[in-house]
């Protein structure tokens, strides 16, 4: 005859057995849309998207009526160019072009056709120093709405001022020989006929919405 204990030891014995399972990420590797995972170590260079494909030539439909097509070598050269006349970033909060235009997105594109608009930090001191006789200048940048708000500058020190908007350069005639006999000039001196060389009479006359 068993004890009265016996079975309640032998019930407890098997109810109370807790069992475990293990919850592990799958090994199988996801594809996404996006080239390059945030946070891999282990992350490489995508591969370039233009291809043979570019010399191929395609329809061009409104555009210009000629066949669509470049050389792999310039369509290359036109995606990792930043700029037409800036090879690379010239912020540190700008995207490599050469990382952005990666992806099926660009696959079979024309780099030509895509929007490749000029640095505007290189265009800028395309601009020659507007020579100023009185001591301080007033800065709109022509005004209207291409304008920006009107600042005075300060020219009394004798070197190159340029705008803290729009970057055009002033400095005061009386510095004029000091300034040409610098050994390095940022801005040039004297109107050079650069086509991005904006007319110093350019500002707004105070019509509505005028454009400079």
């Amino acid at each position: 005859m068993l004890a009265a204990g016996a079975p309640a030891a032998r019930f407890s014995a098997r109810v109370f057995r807790p069992t475990y399972r293990s919850f592990t990420s799958s090994s199988i590797r996801r594809i996404s849309d996006n080239p390059i995972p945030a946070n891999d170590p282990g992350s490489k260079t995508p591969p370039s998207p233009v291809s043979a494909t570019n010399a191929t030539p395609t329809s061009s439909q409104g555009s210009f009526d000629s066949a669509l097509q470049e050389s792999v070598e310039e369509g290359e050269k036109k995606r990792v160019m930043q700029a037409p006349n800036r090879a690379t970033v010239w912020s540190r909060s700008q995207q490599e072009r050469s990382k952005a235009m990666v992806g099926p997105r660009f696959e079979q594109t024309i780099m030509e056709e895509q929007p490749r608009p000029y640095a505007a930090i290189d265009l800028i001191h395309k601009q020659p120093v507007r020579w100023i006789k009185d001591r301080a200048v007033s800065c709109d940048g022509g005004g209207g709405p291409l304008g920006h708000p009107r600042i005075f500058i300060n020219l009394d020190k004798p070197q190159i001022c340029a705008c803290t908007y729009c970057g055009v350069p002033y400095a005061k005639e009386a510095n004029r020989k000091h300034i040409e006999a610098l050994p390095f000039h940022s801005y040039p001196l004297e109107p050079t006929g650069d086509p991005a060389e904006v007319p110093f009479n350019q500002s707004n006359t105070g019509k509505p919405l005028e454009q400079r």
